[in-house]
């Protein structure tokens, strides 16, 4: 079994009251009933410096992806990835993040049951970019149940650009977007709701770290998707 072991990174320091910031009175049952809850301001100021230092050590090892996804519905990928693998080796001190016992604890009690480190070492805590005119992520589902999404640059264009848009993947008309600024952060019923980001425009940027999280007891379907977004 995966553990998430306690620890925390000098200069990592998060604001865990983002947690109750949201308002819910039952957090589980609103995140059950609609798989998303936004954190505002999860990150200071401070620690957003800190992650764009340590993505800056782990950017010689990024990838660029552009090519459609065959195993999701040959949706596009126009991104710039690092996979968990080449952050462990490069980061340790995101990876510390990653680990640290109370977030996962805060994140628990807000999907309303207990998590686990992802199984996957590539898909565990992964880099995606999107600064090139037309970048996007497609629609897809991930193959760990719970996503915490962390904002180190977001665009803020006026006419809006590079949102999450989510929708259950039975009825894909109840889509909704979402727009983060940087340091807010949110948790996705990831497997369970087909999401995207919306294109970005020319001269924006969209970095964020997504860190992926098993429910313990439940199994994890893997599909190529992770291979070929981070290999």
């Amino acid at each position: 079994m995966q553990t998430c072991e306690s620890s925390k990174a000098d200069g990592l320091q998060l604001d865990y009251g983002a947690f109750s910031r949201h308002g819910l009175s039952d957090a589980a049952t609103h995140f059950d009933r609609c798989g998303y809850v936004p954190l505002p301001g999860l990150l200071p100021e401070a620690t957003v410096a800190v992650l764009r230092e340590e993505i800056a050590v782990i950017l010689p090892l990024s990838n660029r992806k552009d090519f459609m996804m065959v195993c999701m519905e040959n949706t596009p990928r126009h991104m710039t990835t690092v996979s968990g693998l080449a952050i462990a080796e490069r980061s340790p001190a995101i990876v510390d993040l990653y680990n640290d016992s109370q977030l996962v604890e805060g994140i628990s009690n807000l999907v309303g049951r207990p998590l686990e480190a992802a199984g996957d070492p590539v898909e565990r805590h992964v880099l995606n970019m999107l600064h090139e005119a037309g970048d996007t992520h497609g629609f897809h589902t991930d193959d760990y149940p719970v996503a915490l999404v962390l904002f180190v640059e977001s665009p803020d264009c006026p006419d809006g650009c590079g949102r999450l848009e989510f929708c259950p993947v039975e009825d894909v008309h109840e889509a909704q977007t979402r727009s983060h600024a940087v340091g807010d952060a949110y948790v996705l019923r990831s497997d369970r709701l087909r999401h995207r980001v919306q294109p970005i425009h020319n001269g924006c940027r969209r970095t964020v770290l997504n860190f992926a999280y098993s429910v313990e007891g439940e199994t994890v379907a893997h599909t190529p998707s992770a291979s070929l977004l981070y290999t």
